[in-house]
């Protein structure tokens, strides 16, 4: 059969209708079957990837369509806002601030090396020595300073600052108060005994700035912050006096009485003669820890000026209440009356018995803690005051103050008698001026009369 005769082969491509030419029909109906069954199976696979295709995006288009929010960035308020745009700013200036504190460093560093300098020359000058020796005198004194701060420790005594007035101040008024408990814990810590500091009712505005701008009163050590009111931080501190980290009786506390043996810490066990330690057997019993005593708010006083109770000393295992509050002597009897809707005994600095003020005896926060961190170290109320309490008050003594006015007094009765004795001898020296000229005159006229006797005669 002629290959173009053919309707099967027509339909094939010239290469293959040129190949199957001398095959017979069978063959040639086999291979088209075949080729079209090959064809089929490409359609339908085709077909099938298509179909998966077209049921993916129908899915995720009813994916979107059934979720419309995850199209759209999540809305947040206008504060976290502005707190994104604070932290990123924050970030971008990070070394910056890191520049600033090498810079401002190496300035203290420098006003240091200046002021030793300035006072070494001064020393020098006044003592007739010559710089080297000096500076070795200033340095040794720093030395020593050291070595006391690396002395320090703690004692059973509690500062409680109670921040509970914070609806009675103005928002500058708060950044002062901030200031002041940040001066507090410094001029605590670097004082010869520490104090146990606890801030109560610690929240609001305050708590804020000192979470989000302060930030470095989450490392203080020795300081507790106690949501509850200044009672609930009465009992954080006793339970800190009586524990482990209590810490022991200084010299100015030792005149009070300890309310338990925890304070000093574990008992020694006592030596034997000839100073050695007597050995323990192995049926000997470990001592029982001691139990530390329910608190009561007799541990508990309330500083204030108004109150009609002076402070003679401070009390072991005592927490003293300081109200933390700055505004401008606005509110009267504000601490007094807490503490006696609570219950709480109250009492008063010894200012009055102590110092002759000019002004005003209310004193800031921190001035109230550094006073008692002195009395600690010194014992002493007066050294206390004088060391602390700013010189623009004007405050003296009263020693001082009534020896400076008798002084003063003496110096005028004898400039007044001085005075007087000087216009006394006035007197005196003119009186016996107007004797001599009279005296003169009366010589001078007899003489001019016997001058006149004798020409007379002649």
């Amino acid at each position: 059969m002629d290959v173009d005769q053919n309707p099967l082969v027509a339909e094939l491509p010239d290469s293959v209708a040129e190949s199957i030419a001398t095959e017979s029909p069978e063959q040639i109906t086999g291979k088209i079957s075949q080729d079209n069954t090959k064809k089929r199976s490409h359609e339908n696979d085709q077909d099938f990837d298509n179909g998966d295709n077209a049921e993916t995006t129908l899915t995720e288009d009813n994916e979107a369509s059934a979720d419309p929010a995850t199209n759209e960035e999540p809305k947040i308020s206008k504060n976290q806002l502005r707190k994104q745009k604070r932290q990123k700013l924050r970030e971008e200036r990070r070394e910056e601030r890191k520049t600033f504190r090498k810079d401002r460093r190496h300035e203290r560093k420098e006003r240091k090396r200046n002021a030793r300098h300035d006072k070494a020359e001064e020393m020098a000058k006044t003592e007739g020595i010559d710089m080297d020796e000096a500076l070795r005198r200033i340095l040794a004194e720093e030395t020593a300073k050291r070595n006391k701060l690396a002395q320090s420790r703690p004692v059973p005594v509690a500062f409680i600052i109670d921040c509970d007035f914070e609806k009675y101040m103005h928002d500058n008024e708060l950044l002062s108060l901030s200031g002041q408990i940040t001066r507090s814990y410094s001029m605590n810590k670097t004082g010869l005994y520490q104090a146990h500091l606890v801030m109560s009712s610690w929240g609001g505005k305050l708590k804020e700035r000192f979470d989000t701008v302060l930030i470095t009163h989450k490392n203080w050590k020795g300081v507790s912050f106690v949501e509850g009111d200044f009672i609930e931080a009465g009992e954080v501190a006793w339970n800190i006096m009586h524990g482990p980290k209590g810490g022991r009786l200084c010299e100015a506390l030792e005149g009070g009485k300890p309310t338990i043996a925890a304070i000093e810490g574990p008992e020694k066990p006592a030596e034997a003669d000839g100073g050695a330690i007597p050995e323990t057997t192995s049926d000997s019993t470990e001592p029982s820890a001691p139990v530390t005593p329910a608190f009561s708010t007799d541990s508990v006083v309330y500083l204030s000026a108004d109150s009609p109770f002076t402070l003679d000393k401070l009390e072991p295992n005592t927490s003293y209440v300081i109200g933390g509050i700055v505004d401008r002597n606005r509110e009267k009897n504000l601490c007094q009356k807490r503490a006696e809707e609570k219950g709480i005994r109250t009492a008063k600095l010894p200012i009055g018995e102590y110092m002759q003020m000019a002004s005003r005896r209310v004193l800031a926060t921190n001035h109230v803690v550094e006073i008692m961190s002195k009395w600690l170290e010194t014992g002493d109320w007066g050294e206390a005051f004088m060391a602390v309490i700013p010189k623009r008050k004007g405050g003296q003594l009263k020693g001082e103050s009534e020896a400076a006015e008798d002084e003063a007094a003496e110096d005028e009765a004898k400039a007044g008698f001085n005075k007087e004795d000087g216009h006394e001898n006035g007197e005196d020296e003119l009186e016996a001026q107007n004797n001599f000229e009279s005296a003169d005159a009366e010589q001078t006229g007899a003489e001019q009369a016997g001058d006149a006797m004798d020409t007379k005669e002649i």
